[in-house]
C-alpha cells in the first residue's frame, strides 16, 4: 500500500482510492452524491484533502450495515466542514439508525416468513397472496391471474 508522507495534504484520486480501499469509479460515485468532495488542479485533475480518508471510511461502515446513501450524506453534512466523523458521532448517528435497522430487520424477517408460507402453499393466489398483494389491497377490485392479464393490458394500451 503506498505510503502518503504527513506532509501531503492533498490526495490524488489514486492515492485515497489506495488508502481507502474504494474502487475509484467508487469515489466517483461518492463524490457525484456528495458524500465527499475534491478540488480541481490546473490539469483538471482531482485532488482530496486528507479528512476524505476518513469519510469514505464512515460511508463504507455504513453502507456494510444498510444505511442508504442519502441518509449517509445527510449525517455528514450535519459535521462542519472539511471535519472528519470521529468517534461520537458515529456513537450518535449509529444510535439514531438503529430503530431504522430494527424496523427493517423485522420486515425482512416477515417477508422471510411469507416467502416460506408462499412456497408451501403453491397456490400463487393474488388474492390471497401476502407477497404479491399485501393487505388484501387488490382483493377487493379482483382477484387471481385477472390481475396480471389487466396489468399486462393496461401496459399494451
Amino acid at each position: 500500500m503506498p505510503q502518503i508522507p504527513q506532509t501531503l495534504h492533498e490526495l490524488t484520486v489514486g492515492q485515497l482510492s489506495a488508502r481507502s480501499g474504494a474502487a475509484v469509479s467508487a469515489l466517483h460515485f461518492y463524490e457525484a452524491k456528495g458524500l465527499i468532495t475534491s478540488s480541481r488542479t490546473s490539469g483538471n485533475q482531482r485532488r482530496y484533502t486528507r479528512d476524505a480518508l476518513r469519510r469514505v471510511a464512515f460511508v463504507r461502515a455504513a453502507q456494510r450495515v444498510g444505511i442508504p446513501l442519502a441518509t449517509i450524506r445527510d449525517a455528514l453534512a450535519e459535521l462542519p466542514e472539511e471535519r472528519t466523523p470521529n468517534r461520537d458521532d458515529w456513537a450518535r448517528l449509529s444510535e439514531a439508525w438503529r430503530s431504522e435497522l430494527d424496523e427493517r430487520i423485522q420486515q425482512l424477517a416477515r417477508l422471510r416468513d411469507h416467502l416460506t408460507d408462499c412456497i408451501g402453499c403453491g397456490c400463487l393466489s393474488l388474492e390471497t397472496c401476502v407477497l404479491s398483494n399485501p393487505d388484501d389491497i387488490s382483493g377487493d377490485r379482483m382477484s387471481g391471474s385477472r390481475l396480471m392479464r389487466e396489468g399486462r393490458a393496461a401496459g399494451k394500451a
